[in-house]
């Protein structure tokens, strides 16, 4: 996805990564089946990396794995771009599913449409294959918390 102008990123993939490890270490467990690859001004891009455990009956990734990459890619791009606060919180998800995936790595590519004080919004493609097709495409909102007033020191 292109560059945005006017929206920089405050956090690496690196820290935004070690951010989540730290705050929500339930996402991957022992395994980092959910990753984030890069971001640039305006969006980041995340992988699943799919395997046995997110395939339903037919060898299908499931419809909640990818909605999982969905939302991740917004929760990174909030917190990549409007600051590390980990209460921010999904308003929104909507997710259409285009054709099946199978287990492998799975990118979703993820842009803000719009950063406010205290919404943003966005939307992502997630493709996966030898061809890069789109097998998902979501759009969602995302709430941000006020900037609470730091405490003066004595």
């Amino acid at each position: 996805m292109p560059e945005q102008h006017g929206l920089t990123p405050t956090m690496t993939a690196s820290e935004v990564n070690r951010l989540l490890k730290e705050v929500y270490p339930q996402l991957n467990e022992h395994y980092d089946f959910y990753q984030v690859t890069e971001v640039f001004p305006g969006g980041c891009t995340v992988r699943l990396n799919a395997d046995e455990r997110h395939l339903r009956p037919g060898g299908t990734v499931s419809g909640p794995s990818l909605f999982t990459l969905a939302d991740i890619g917004g929760y990174v791009c909030v917190l990549s771009h409007a600051g590390p606060d980990a209460l921010s919180v999904t308003t929104n998800l909507n997710i259409n599913f285009m054709r099946k995936a199978e287990a492998g790595p799975i990118d979703g590519h993820c842009r803000i449409l719009k950063l406010g004080r205290s919404l943003m919004v966005f939307d992502i493609d997630i493709v996966a294959g030898p061809d890069q097709q789109t097998v998902a495409h979501a759009t969602g909102t995302y709430s941000i918390p006020p900037k609470r007033p730091t405490s003066a020191v004595k």
